[in-house]
This record gives C-alpha cells, structure tokens and sequence, in this order.
C-alpha cells in the first residue's frame, strides 16, 4: 500500500520500515538533524515558536507541515488521492496531506541524505492531555516518527480561551528537549509535552504525570447553518477536571509543564494475561509476549 505523491527530482532518503528500531539522537545536538512538524499548518504561530526552538539546538533543521489546519486528525493516512508538495524554501515544505503523510513524506521522501535525527511536533494551538491524544494530529505525527524508528516530541501550548501564552513553551521548550533525548528510551515510545496557560515567570516546574482521563465528555452542541437547517457542533470538554491526581491534566492544574511518555502498542497486558485460558492458543501468546526492547544508554553528560 504506497501514498502517491508529487515527483521530485531530488535524491530521497532511505526509505525506513515502520518496525525500524528507534535510534538514539547525538548527545550534543548541535550535530542533529531535527525535523519539524505540526497539525496547525504551515503559517501557524506555534509552528513559528517550534522552529525557534529547534534552531536553538541545532543548524540542521527541516520543516515539513501540512498546508492547512488538521487539528483533530488523529494517525490519518490520505490513500484515495495523489498528494500534493509545495517547496517554500530551502529545507522547507508545505503538503496537502496529513501530519502523519507528512512525516512520511519527509523521512521517506523530502529530506535529503541522512534521516532526521529527531522529530519535533507542534506546538499545538491548544491543550494534549488525557483523551485528546486520542484525536490529536500533533501527537500522532510523533507517533508515526517513532514507528518509523526516529525519537519524537510532541509539544503544546495549553490555552485559557483565546489566550495563548507562547512565550512559556518558547522558553522551556529547549531545555526539556535537551533533557529528554538524554534519556534511555523503549523502541515504542513519544514524549508529550504541554505547557500551561499562563506567562514563563508563574510556571511553578515541571512534572510527569500519566495520560489522564476527565471527569466530563466531549461537547455535541445543536445549531443552525446559514440556511436555517438543523446542525450538531464537536465541541470541546466542559472543563479539564482530572480522574486521577497524578495524571497531565493534574500536573496542568498545578501550573507545571506537564510531560507524559505514550507508546504506541495498545495491548492491555494485564487481560491478555487474563484471557489466556479462555481460548485455543491464547495462553501461548500471553507467554509469548516480548518485553520492550530499551534503547542503550548513552554515555557522558547529558547536554
């Protein structure tokens, strides 16, 4: 199943399976190559914020986003129709597809020579916490990098109404990236990052908490159209009140960073463990399960 997409005449990047193993970045990421993405499209002002932030580690930056807005597109693929490229200047692109098409595109397609070393994603006009993960194009673009073996970092900027405090993620997001690649981490896993919505100088720190769930659902709002016909609205959550205290949406509430390690295998361990006698080789795949992989630690000092 191939995306087809615009023919260039530039030499590709290897192209990598999905199952590739997840490498680690350099430790000085000065040597880096970081690539930029989002779900907010190309003239987004987070996109802007993002790419200050990856040019302050490092001078190998790419940018590749959607052209448009595609907040709430979760993992799409777009498989019915060619996708279009747009060159806006060196190492920089706009595409009609998705921003899982377009981290695709770019490790198997647009950036040339190397693979990136590290995939930066956001930063998202709005929160990622809890259940949006499940909708969110921000995080699923990180996804889709470290599926394709590259360490990924999904960034939001969480907002109170129209607000926007961009100056908080502009500048913490530097320092928790260098922090965060200095990790060991397992071959399935992001980093979510959001910041509160408040100035840089009330932050009261940063803390790690679990993707959470909220106390209230997803707004279905009725309406009109133009024409007077009846309409239903997805709106958002009522409030972001957390379920459980030690969760991202708590870590917000606290005025922190919120940061949250998500993986992409969706396999409840503990019921598979508890399924394993009610069908004809269940158990031997419960037993066959392998543990996650780790990545090695790299030596030195953290950067």
């Amino acid at each position: 199943m191939a995306l087809r997409t615009k023919k260039s005449d530039k030499p590709a990047a290897e192209s990598a399976p999905r199952s590739a193993h997840v490498k680690s970045p350099p430790a000085d990421l000065r040597h880096a190559r970081i690539l930029v993405t989002n779900d907010d499209g190309i003239h987004a002002p987070g996109l802007k914020v993002l790419e200050k932030i990856a040019r302050s580690l490092s001078d190998d930056v790419w940018v590749v986003t959607p052209e448009s807005e595609h907040s709430g597109a979760s993992h799409a693929l777009t498989l019915r129709r060619p996708l279009q490229i747009h060159k806006l200047g060196p190492k920089r692109f706009a595409t009609s597809g998705t921003p899982t098409d377009c981290v695709l595109m770019a490790i198997n397609h647009l950036v040339e020579g190397k693979r990136p070393d590290l995939v930066l994603s956001g930063v998202n006009r709005g929160a990622n916490l809890g259940e949006d993960v499940l909708y969110s194009g921000t995080v699923a673009a990180a996804m889709e990098a470290s599926m394709l073996g590259i360490p990924a970092i999904a960034m939001s900027q969480v907002r109170m109404g129209e607000t926007l405090h961009w100056k908080t993620a502009e500048k913490f997001g530097a320092e928790i990236v260098r922090k965060l690649v200095a990790l060991e981490w397992p071959d399935d896993l992001l980093m979510n990052v959001n910041f509160p919505p408040i100035p840089p100088e009330k932050v009261t720190g940063i803390g790690v908490g679990a993707q959470g769930r909220r106390k209230s659902a997803v707004q279905v709002v009725k309406g009109k159209d133009p024409f007077s016909r009846d309409v239903l609205w997805v709106g958002d959550f009522t409030n972001d009140d957390p379920e459980d205290p030690h969760s991202d949406l708590a870590v917000i509430a606290r005025n922190a960073i919120a940061i949250t390690p998500l993986h992409f295998d969706l396999t409840q361990g503990t019921m598979l463990k508890r399924m394993a006698g009610l069908f004809p080789g269940a158990k031997a795949a419960a037993q066959a399960r392998p543990a996650t992989k780790q990545r090695r630690q790299k030596k030195g000092k953290s950067v």
